[in-house]
């Protein structure tokens, strides 16, 4: 029977937060943003091991107490310039720990919001499928196209938003599978594991997520959760 682990890419400097902390130590309720995701990750029962890919400079990460999670956490500093190439650097660190069947659930650093009710219902859901899948959520606002890019665009059309998701994370692949995915696709385009996936031709499923599961990308993102989502501090 396969094994689930968790995968945590760390590595980004996280610009668009506009500090020289990178984003994923950024405080929240009085612990880095990326404390949140591991301290799900390594209560879970079904996950064995939790790895993280930090970057190969990182000074960061040392200067917080880990020692609870001995034995349940890895540290691989092997971080590339992007997240798809930090995901399969951290692939290819933990190949002689796992089995290529076995699957990965990889998750945003700045994702703190995320439950152990969400990764059962990921596991549930996916652990019997072929290809693997993804907590999602179908969009509900209205989707403008602009004409340009910038502050100053305007609508150029209006974007049915039927069938259309927004991707979260975890995202649930076979090892194996995702190290052939990642290695094929171009890291330009490749945004989320998922769509490494959709690259071989292959379909991920959708697993509904949650609204509350927000990722942290500017800092009104961290004063919102900080504000709105008490359980996540």
């Amino acid at each position: 029977m396969a094994d689930y682990y968790a995968l945590i890419p760390a590595a980004g400097s996280g610009s668009r937060m506009g500090s020289v902390i990178p984003k994923q130590y950024q405080e929240l309720g009085g612990k880095p943003l990326i404390r949140h995701a591991i301290d799900v990750m390594c209560a879970h029962a079904q996950i064995r091991q939790t790895f993280v890919v930090l970057g190969p400079q990182d000074d960061f990460f040392r200067r917080y107490d880990w020692s609870a999670y001995q034995g349940r956490l890895e540290l691989l500093y092997c971080g590339g310039a992007t997240r798809a190439a930090s995901v399969l650097n951290g692939l290819m660190a933990m190949a002689d720990a796992i089995d290529a069947d076995d699957w990965v659930l990889v998750h945003d650093a700045a994702r703190p919001c995320l439950t152990g009710e969400l990764i059962n219902r990921l596991i549930v859901e996916v652990a019997g499928d072929k290809v693997g899948g993804l907590l999602a959520l179908p969009v509900a606002d209205t989707l403008k196209r602009a004409d340009a890019a910038g502050a100053t665009s305007r609508v150029a059309e209006t974007v049915s938003r039927d069938a259309l998701w927004q991707a979260q994370t975890p995202q649930m692949f076979r090892c194996r599978l995702l190290l052939e995915a990642l290695r094929s696709a171009n890291a330009q385009h490749v945004t989320d594991e998922a769509s490494a996936i959709e690259h071989l031709g292959l379909k991920p499923k959708l697993v509904m997520g949650s609204p509350a599961n927000l990722k942290v990308t500017h800092p009104a993102d961290l004063h919102f959760i900080k504000n709105n989502l008490k359980s996540c501090s």
